[in-house]
């Protein structure tokens, strides 16, 4: 579809069903393609020229310490013209959609809409909190779709009891829910959402909500303690299925647990309507065993799913990623049952979009550029990556390339395979025991040919990469109503931490024998290599960032001038490609929907991502190649605190917890106001301002987008104040590094 749409111009291009049905979905290029091509001409000469004039300075610098300086830069320089050029692989083609569900009634009954097994990972009550997960496997149990076909398969990969306990408390109130959903066709299909809207309650809402906060409460109370009592079991069957949690069963060292919470074929809700299916998971575990983080527990659920289900279309969801649209499913539908798209398409991706950010989004968690703005460009493409939530698969997709079937090791697990026996018939669930092992992959090809990918902490990523190395086709749809919402980090720690894992992930992929410059750019193309390559190496923007954040500071502090002159020639070039690129990012990001405010936020916090999270990323992976450390998967907290919750809402960044990654922050912000501060020095004291006019201007946009550490310093008193230890640290290095300058500039 995309390279239709780029034959045709800005001319919408519709897919129709066969015989005649009515269009499901169009596609057409956005309008700022032809700028977006002749600026990158433009722009790619005058990068051409700045490492011109790097390589000349190179060539005739008269001493050692020159040389290095300039070298430095032109190191910097290469890795940043690196990230223009394969960013521009998103601006050559970008293209936006759009669904028609109401079409797809028209030429399917819902008899005839497919199966659609949907999956939920958490992996610790404490930092996902249950009531979050439930309210998730709610939404979607909810949704505007049969419900006989909807399968929920929860991964509960702390193997904990309260998070069973808070699904059985969900199915009970699943059966008020759901009828009251679909009877009053309600959107916010997340009770919390629901309730915490605006709307005119009824008596009858009234009374669901009452329900619901019992059940909150109840669970939240369970959690607390840290157990489930005696007098929250209410049956027999319940009380079996905690019998497992024997005192051997730990976290990491437990056998595995699958429990139907509800059952199509026999549960009904108060309306005496069929119930979806609602499964709880907790693979087996041991310490002598690898399990691959979230991607095994994926494989699990594929696996047991296949088993009990083995629907032809799966949603993976994360725990905290809310149904916001009950039409979702159908939109999904309009490329997944559309016979010219399906042959080749392994998943239709929605947006992550997230609620309670606030007004200036001071920590980026909007992340518009991933999430929105690249993703429209390799949808033009072949299809955008895959984003680890809010993704509908065709099930063939895990099982080899579109042509070719890389079959699994028992024909239970096909994706065709037709499961004809009761999800709790002894035989299902012996079969679905079985496959949940930690020993069940042993010598097979799942994580490698079969399933999620292995490999890396980012397995999303790794995944959606390979399926489209394998010859799969996506599809991005972005309604005009967000189909999901998630929650953000509110502090700066977990913010960081997130981007750190990710950072990581993604460079053991960039790093291996599958790296998108390579085999990428090879199996799918010059483009889709490059673009997938942008997000491969994000771990060495730290190179430039960091050298800029440093580099001219430290060199104004000792009178050495690095750039250009202002009068000189060279400077309008320098001048052109800052505000070349800041323009365009700009242009981007507006006309993505974005705020100035948010924008200048997204800027700051690329430059805090670039010496924090980037830089002790890069070093965690090459310890890890060395075989000097090991790094493992950190779940990002969901958990809201009150006083944190404020701060942020306010937009004031949390510093309260000591962390390696502020101490490189608070260096930066020291160094940048000290060289801004002798900047300022020199020039009331009449020297030549033209030679230091660049390394004052870099130290001035630093000092600025330092300002919330210098606050967290000076003068806030509240708990997400900077920590003193962080501060000392900080300003000690500070000046070690000052020091050495000194020595290396003599």
């Amino acid at each position: 579809m995309g390279a239709r749409a780029r034959q045709q111009g800005g001319s919408a291009i519709q897919a129709t069903s066969t015989g005649g049905h009515p269009s499901l979905h169009t596609v057409k290029p956005l309008g700022r393609t032809l700028f977006n091509r002749v600026f990158a001409a433009i722009y790619a000469l005058s990068i051409l020229a700045l490492l011109f004039y790097h390589a000349k300075t190179l060539f005739y610098s008269p001493a050692l310490v020159s040389f290095s300086v300039t070298l430095a830069l032109l190191i910097s320089d290469l890795v940043l013209a690196f990230f223009w050029v394969s960013t521009q692989t998103f601006r050559m083609f970008p293209v936006c959609r759009k669904q028609f569900p109401e079409n797809l009634k028209k030429i399917m009954e819902r008899s005839d809409f497919p199966a659609l097994d949907v999956f939920i990972c958490t992996a610790d009550p404490y930092k996902e909190p249950p009531i979050s997960v439930v309210n998730t496997a709610l939404s979607v149990m909810a949704y505007d779709y049969p419900t006989e076909k909807i399968s929920v398969y929860v991964s509960d990969d702390g193997g904990s009891a309260l998070t069973l306990f808070a699904f059985m408390e969900a199915a009970k109130f699943a059966t008020h829910w759901l009828p009251f959903c679909k009877k009053n066709n309600i959107l916010e299909r997340s009770p919390e959402a629901y309730f915490e809207s605006n709307h005119s309650f009824t008596s009858e809402a009234v009374n669901i909500k009452i329900i619901y906060e019992s059940m909150k409460v109840k669970v939240e109370r369970v959690l607390e303690r840290g157990e489930v009592d005696d007098e929250n079991i209410t049956s027999g069957q319940e009380r079996e299925a905690f019998n497992k949690w024997a005192d051997s069963f730990t976290r990491q060292d437990h056998p595995a647990v699958i429990q139907v919470l509800l059952d199509a074929s026999k549960d009904r809700d108060i309306a005496g309507y069929s119930m979806p299916n609602l499964i709880y998971v907790s693979r087996e575990k041991n310490k002598a065993s690898p399990h691959h983080f979230k991607a095994g527990a994926l494989n699990a659920l594929l696996r047991v799913s296949g088993c009990m289900t083995n629907a032809p279309i799966i949603l993976t969801l994360d725990c905290d990623s809310c149904s916001n649209d009950p039409e979702t499913p159908l939109r999904a539908m309009c490329y997944l049952s559309d016979p010219e798209t399906r042959p080749q398409l392994a998943y239709v991706q929605f947006p992550q979009i997230f609620r309670g950010i606030n007004k200036s989004d001071i920590y980026n968690a909007e992340f518009k550029r991933l999430y929105r703005i690249n993703v429209m460009g390799f949808d033009g493409l072949s299809g955008p990556n895959y984003l680890g939530t809010g993704c509908f698969f065709q099930r063939r997709a895990f099982y080899g390339s579109p042509s070719i079937l890389a079959s699994p090791e028992i024909p239970e697990l096909a994706p065709d395979y037709i499961v004809d026996k009761p999800i709790q018939s002894q035989p299902v669930l012996a079969l679905a025991h079985q496959v949940a092992s930690c020993n069940y992959e042993n010598r097979s090809y799942w994580g490698s040919k079969i399933g999620f990918r292995y490999g890396s902490l980012s397995e999303d990523y790794h995944t959606g990469f390979r399926m489209q190395c394998e010859g799969w086709k996506s599809i991005f749809c972005d309604p005009e109503r967000p189909a999901f919402l998630g929650d953000v980090p509110i502090t700066l720690n977990d913010a960081l931490n997130q981007q750190k894992r990710w950072s990581i992930g993604l460079l053991e992929v960039g790093l291996s024998k599958y790296s998108p410059a390579t085999f990428g750019v090879k199996e799918i193309g010059l483009l889709m290599g490059l673009a997938y390559a942008q997000s491969a190496f994000w771990a060495i923007w730290s190179i430039p960032i960091t050298t800029y954040a440093f580099l001219p500071q430290l060199a104004l502090l000792n009178k050495v001038y690095i750039f250009p002159k202002v009068s000189e020639p060279w400077f309008f070039l320098y001048a052109f490609i800052f505000l070349g690129a800041y323009g365009q990012d700009f242009v981007d990001f507006i006309l993505a929907g974005g705020s100035i405010q948010r924008w200048w936020s997204d800027q700051r916090f690329w430059i805090i991502r670039g010496i924090s999270s980037y830089v002790f990323g890069s070093v965690e992976f090459f310890l890890k190649f060395l075989g000097i450390s090991s790094f493992g998967f950190n779940v990002t907290s969901k958990v809201v605190d009150n006083e944190q919750s404020k701060r942020y809402g306010q937009g004031i960044f949390e510093f309260g917890v000591h962390s390696p990654m502020f101490v490189t922050l608070t260096m930066a912000a020291i160094i940048n106001l000290i060289s801004f501060s002798q900047g300022l020095v020199e020039v009331f004291r009449g020297n030549n301002w033209e030679g230091l006019f660049v390394q004052m201007f870099i130290s001035g946009f630093a000092v600025v987008n330092s300002w919330p550490i210098y606050e967290a310093i000076a003068w806030r008193k509240d708990r997400g104040k900077m920590p003193i230890k962080t501060s000392i640290i900080a300003t000690l290095l500070a000046g070690t590094l000052y020091t050495a300058s000194c020595f290396v500039f003599l």
